[in-house]
């Protein structure tokens, strides 16, 4: 064990400060979105946003000073929690938008694909740390598939696709980290582009699918965007919205498609429009460069890590931060169809924000507890 005057000294600031900085612009920017808003659930996303801020730095300084190690200990627990508070959204969940049931109240309204998303980077890394000198025998990859498909199948049929991709994307990326020969990769990759062909053959109604009918009609119009005029409405204007931004932006709190409300879900899904609009190109280079920052120190703490298990800890954390910020991100500039993913740390989702600071929190305790070489 190390004291705990001795993980502050090797406590990685730089992390801590960027990813507060963030924190705190996401609550400037959400009260932008919701600025003279008269529904009571939107007047309370900048409180909301504060409060679980304020619990999610509480979370990771616990997770800062608790020995990461302890955890692969509790990795059968943590796997059962996650499948029981999955399994619980069916029987206690409510719904939301298009049908899709994702929450569930204990005193506080959490998501359990969010804690999901953090427990199954614990779960798999510890799986993979003790099979890496073994991991291109096909037996371990069959293994850490069905360990990851479990959980994301009971996400699937909530049905949240967005978030089964991250599961997917921290899979990947926690397998490659643990040193999967690339002919594997290459298989896996083809793999989903062979999936990828399927849904969009779905979307094109030649073939039934799996997939809802709202999540068809996402991929349909971002293949063609005149096949839903209506549904294209809000991602034209989050086009217009960045477009107008220019060089240095509109001024904070004055853009004109936010203000307007003419921009729909601005506070969640499409708040980089926001960002865009009213602080520019420099703006949003500025933004994307924080988010950069922390990957970088993130993938620094996977280096500097005294065994596999916080290495991969810190590339899963690395990988769902990296797959949302680009997905959500390119969702606003029509490059990718609309998941519903948050950008990390900005948009207003009370459980999204803590999975993230909980991500940094174990980050920071691998980081703490690293070689002595920097």
């Amino acid at each position: 064990m190390i004291a705990s005057g001795s993980i502050w000294q090797r406590f990685d600031y730089l992390l801590f400060s960027v990813s507060l900085l963030l924190i705190l612009f996401g609550i400037l920017m959400i009260g932008s979105a919701t600025q003279d808003a008269i529904d009571p659930t939107l007047i309370a996303r900048v409180p909301d946003q504060i409060r679980f801020a304020l619990l999610g730095l509480m979370l990771m300084a616990g997770l800062s000073l608790l020995d990461y190690r302890l955890l692969a200990g509790l990795h059968l627990w943590l796997y059962l929690l996650m499948l029981s508070l999955l399994v619980m959204v069916f029987y206690f969940g409510v719904e939301g938008v298009a049908g899709a049931q994702r929450w569930i109240n204990i005193g506080i309204r959490i998501q359990p694909s969010e804690v999901a998303k953090l427990l199954i980077i614990i779960t798999l890394g510890h799986l993979l740390a003790r099979r890496y000198q073994r991991i291109g025998h096909l037996p371990n990859i069959v293994l850490s598939l069905l360990h990851i498909g479990l959980p994301a199948a009971l996400i699937l049929i909530q049905p949240d696709l967005g978030m089964v991709t991250v599961l997917m994307a921290i899979w990947f990326t926690m397998i490659w980290g643990a040193g999967l020969p690339l002919r594997y990769l290459v298989t896996f990759m083809l793999i989903l582009s062979l999936l990828g062909g399927v849904v969009l053959l779905q979307a094109f109604n030649v073939i039934e699918g799996p997939l809802e009918r709202y999540q068809v009609q996402r991929i349909s119009l971002f293949v063609d965007p005149t096949s839903d005029e209506d549904a294209y409405f809000n991602i034209n204007q989050a086009l217009i919205s960045v477009g107008s931004g220019g060089l240095l932006g509109k001024g904070y709190l004055v853009g004109t498609q936010n203000k307007g409300r003419f921009l729909r879900v601005r506070h969640t899904d499409f708040i980089f429009s926001v960002i865009a609009e009213e602080f520019g190109f420099i703006g949003s280079l500025v933004t994307l460069g924080l988010i950069g920052i922390v990957l970088m120190r993130i993938l620094r703490g996977a280096r500097l890590a005294v065994d596999a298990f916080g290495s991969l800890l810190c590339y899963g954390v690395a990988a769902f931060i990296f797959f949302q910020t680009v997905t959500s991100i390119g969702m606003n500039l029509a490059l990718m169809p609309v998941t519903g993913l948050t950008l990390p740390f900005i948009s207003s989702g009370g459980t999204s924000l803590l999975s993230t600071m909980a991500g940094i929190g174990l980050t920071q305790s691998v980081i703490a507890r690293r070689r002595r070489v920097s």
